[in-house]
């Protein structure tokens, strides 16, 4: 596609030909009024098919997830504690069964792998077009690929997710309800 701004007469050529292909075409009408309405890109600067477009992440999954962290690990409860008063012990104690809850947790609702499968501190290189949202480069990062260095973070995807299905209804923003002692 040209670089060069379309002559009047182009522009009303183009104008007439797409007047007439949204009258008969309802799937082409739909993704012009997309466009119109700014849901996809409409300047030459704006995110294209190279750049990905940002997009609310969905909370349900996270706070499902940390309800059944707290559920198996009292994660909050810890995480909302004034630990500063209590002992290194008495907090270690705590983080053990902490721990224990939420690896139970991830290891039953998740598949997680490392990302390199290479040790910690080893050296690796990196190939031109390697996966720049698997590995991130710290440093003095200066150049092209290929890079080498040492890994210090093997990283961590999640290979399967096992969430429980939640009824209807059901509001995941309560992660753990009051309880009340008869």
């Amino acid at each position: 596609m040209s670089e060069s701004t379309p002559s009047v007469f182009s522009r009303l050529a183009l104008a007439l030909a797409t007047f007439l292909r949204i009258l008969v075409d309802t799937r082409f009408a739909a993704r012009v009024a997309e466009l119109r309405a700014g849901d996809m890109p409409t300047a030459p600067n704006a995110p294209g098919p190279e750049t990905p477009r940002l997009q609310a992440a969905e909370p349900n999954a996270g706070l499902q997830l940390l309800g059944l962290l707290q559920k198996e690990g009292r994660f909050i409860d810890f995480l909302e504690e004034d630990v500063g008063t209590y002992s290194d012990a008495e907090v270690g104690a705590a983080a053990r069964v902490v721990h224990e809850g939420c690896k139970k947790t991830l290891e039953q609702h998740f598949v997680i792998e490392a990302m390199r499968t290479e040790s910690e501190g080893a050296r690796v290189t990196l190939a031109e077009g390697f996966d720049a949202s698997a590995v991130r480069l710290t440093g003095n990062v200066v150049g092209q690929a290929p890079f080498t260095g040492h890994l210090v973070h093997r990283g961590w995807r999640v290979a399967e997710t096992r969430l429980p299905q939640v009824a209807a209804g059901h509001d995941l923003a309560i992660l753990a309800p009051a309880e009340v002692e008869l």
